[in-house]
């Protein structure tokens, strides 16, 4: 493929523009022909005034060399700005020729073989005799300004002429000359690259927002609100440490397994002096105090929600009170506490070795109350409001916006539209399982995406929780795995990229809850799979707008 004139590209000299314009009007549209082609290699750094590729006969490796040029038997000589200078063309040609050769022939992508390459030096400006002739460059080695209206059709002579049993240079060599001249193993633009700033840049803000722990530092009783992306969970962790620096001894507590375990990840990477003296689920605290293990609570029959929410928090608090005073706690941080409920308050006070003065620092976000508990501390808490959405992408934080019941200001990074693919419940899990695979052939990693669910789980999950609760939660870690979940789960946890499948059958009372749960799980990649009727009905006209979801 020759370069067009309007796609002239910055030359040395006028020597060069004149070869270039030859050049370009007499190669054929199949050709190929690169200015100012750079290559390196042991011996130094080389570059090719032009590189030449003619379909049907092979290469060339052009040295350029303008204004006065002679030889005085010994060697080249040009007159550059009044000064008279030695050259070496055609060693610069050779040399440079036989690098270019070296570094295409190494690149696992060509499968061409040893194609015919030359090299040839041009004098735009210079007459040489006929009866020229070096021993390292003959006659025909040569194009001066006589032969240059020629140029194109004596190239591909000089390659043809060779008497070696070479192939051609054919179109599919032409292509891949191109990509390999392009460069190979090169570091791309990628979605995990991207990611990584966007984290760092998220971790910077997060950070800022301790300032808020600083301004809180002599209040003891402190609710802290905040929509998904807002910081809670690095806010909670923060106060949990600088509480256990001070030497107090600090509860950190949540609901969900899955946001537990994380939490428990985390703390242990940090020194023993800063760790919590307990990290973990509520039911887990009472378990330790002796508590009965209970039902599977996911079954969710009255027997097990008049054990878990009832009986079991009353068998937890007379535990407590009976708690001796080395076990007991200076202060109890809870994260994700709209989940709680109001039961589940009186043990965790009882656990204070002061109930009237100890530490209770609360983290809730009421966008975010997936279990119809409606829980809330029975003591006056000083309330604080993060309004700023840090950890996702402005296009995933614009889109679960009209479920935040407050205004958020975006300060996350930028990112891909979200994506939204319509398709029936039944069909949504196929769908998902499909833009999963689309996502790793983007470049994503397993252990940065995430299929959740809304309805029923999905297969690799039941069977992965067949396993034991401990076992599925450490595929959460797993680098090689893509992790699947349900949104009731995924609280307080998130992925670099999530396919949120929304299979529910049909809308009921919380639905929209676990739509806003599910919808702002995703750092930077969001891709929504449902019926855009559900989703028009359960998170209203201004969510579909914002997905792209046409009217019916």
């Amino acid at each position: 493929m020759t370069v067009t004139a309007a796609e002239t590209p910055r030359l040395a000299n006028g020597a060069e523009r004149k070869v270039w314009q030859a050049l370009i009007d007499q190669l054929e549209p199949g050709d190929l022909v690169i200015p100012g082609k750079r290559v390196t290699d042991h011996l130094k750094d080389h570059e090719i005034d032009f590189f030449v590729a003619i379909e049907g006969a092979g290469i060339v490796c052009i040295e350029v060399k303008g204004g006065e040029v002679w030889h005085d038997g010994h060697s080249w000589w040009q007159k550059r700005r009044g000064r008279e200078v030695e050259i070496d063309p055609v060693r610069q040609a050779r040399e440079a020729c036989y690098a270019l050769r070296s570094f295409v022939e190494s690149d696992p992508r060509w499968t061409q073989g040893r194609l015919r390459w030359d090299h040839v030096v041009v004098l735009p400006t210079t007459d040489l005799p006929e009866d020229f002739a070096l021993p390292e460059c003959p006659r025909w080695k040569v194009i001066d300004r006589t032969d240059l209206a020629d140029i194109a059709a004596k190239l591909r002579h000089i390659l043809l002429s060779q008497e070696l049993d070479r192939p051609v240079l054919t179109q599919a060599g032409i292509v891949q000359l191109g990509e390999s001249l392009s460069g190979r193993g090169l570091p791309q633009r990628s979605v995990v690259s991207r990611a990584l700033e966007n984290e760092d840049a998220a971790d910077v803000l997060t950070e800022h927002q301790s300032v808020i722990l600083d301004a809180v530092r002599l209040l003891h009783r402190v609710e802290v609100r905040g929509g998904a992306g807002s910081g809670k969970t690095f806010l909670a962790m923060e106060q949990a440490r600088r509480l256990a620096q001070r030497g107090l001894r600090v509860a950190l507590v949540c609901y969900s397994h899955g946001l537990a375990s994380y939490l428990e990840r985390i703390t242990e990477t940090w020194n023993r002096r800063h760790r919590p003296a307990y990290v973990g689920e509520f039911h887990d605290l009472g378990r330790s105090w002796g508590a009965p293990d209970g039902p599977d609570e996911s079954l969710r029959t009255a027997a097990t929600v008049q054990f878990w929410e009832h009986d079991l928090p009353s068998q937890m608090t007379e535990l407590a009170t009976q708690l001796v005073e080395g076990h007991r706690f200076d202060a109890i941080v809870v994260d994700e506490a709209q989940d709680f409920a109001d039961a589940w308050w009186d043990p965790l006070l009882a656990a204070l070795k002061d109930e009237e003065t100890g530490g209770l620092y609360v983290f809730t976000d009421e966008g975010q109350r997936v279990f119809n508990r409606h829980g809330s501390p029975p003591v006056p808490l000083v309330p604080l409001v993060l309004d700023h959405n840090l950890r996702n992408t402005r296009q995933i934080a614009n889109a679960f916006q009209p479920l935040v019941d407050h205004p958020m200001r975006f300060l996350g990074g930028e990112g891909p539209a979200v994506k939204f693919v319509p398709c029936s419940p039944s069909e949504a899990m196929d769908v998902g399982d499909d833009e999963v695979e689309m996502l790793l052939e983007q470049g994503w990693r397993p252990e940065d995406v995430a299929l959740l669910t809304t309805g029923s789980r999905h297969p690799e999950q039941r069977e992965r929780q067949a396993a034991g609760s401990a076992a599925y939660w450490d595929s959460f870690w797993d680098a090689e795995q893509v992790f699947y979940g349900h949104v009731l789960g995924f609280k307080g946890l998130e992925r670099r990229a999530v396919v949120l499948v929304v299979n529910e059958q049909s809308a009921f009372d919380r639905s929209r809850e676990r739509l806003y749960v599910g919808l702002s799980r995703a750092r930077d990649q969001l891709v929504v799979c449902g019926d855009p009727e559900f989703l028009r009905d359960v998170g209203g006209p201004d969510l579909a707008r914002r997905l792209n979801i046409g009217d019916a």
